[in-house]
């Protein structure tokens, strides 16, 4: 199990919108900003999906993702890679789509989607950069 330590967790939660990378099971890939996530324990992130088309597909052929997170005051970043799972329904889902339809009625949030962090890289420009810290 990976475990984000302090300083990656402060520089994950600085970061307002993330890039998430999906790649299709032919592996095309996709990147596109997530804002609707919140990391919930050392080594799990959930995202809301309000508008996924191509990354929702891509996550049902191949549920591997990548996230970038920057934290411009220290010049601090991170990616993290984990694998997926989608949930429409259950405690979890309704918890954080409670949270994002509170911030506003054009979030639709169709679907929870659960990341298990299961490596984390140095993104930091130097010579740790692409370097796995976790």
């Amino acid at each position: 199990m990976v475990a984000l330590s302090g300083e990656i967790k402060e520089v994950f939660n600085k970061t307002k919108v993330m890039p998430m990378a999906t790649a299709s099971k032919s592996g095309v890939p996709n990147v596109a900003p997530m804002a609707s996530i919140q990391l919930v324990a050392d080594d799990t992130v959930w995202i809301m999906d309000n508008y996924m088309q191509k990354t929702l597909e891509n996550l049902k052929e191949n549920p591997v993702v990548a996230l970038y997170f920057y934290d411009a005051e220290t010049k601090r970043c991170f990616q993290v890679k984990g694998s997926t799972e989608i949930r429409t329904s259950g405690a979890d889902y309704e918890k954080f789509r409670d949270q994002v339809k509170a911030k506003g009625h054009k979030y639709p949030a169709k679907s929870l989607i659960v990341i298990k962090i299961t490596d984390v890289f140095e993104c930091t420009p130097g010579k740790e950069a692409g370097k796995k810290v976790l």
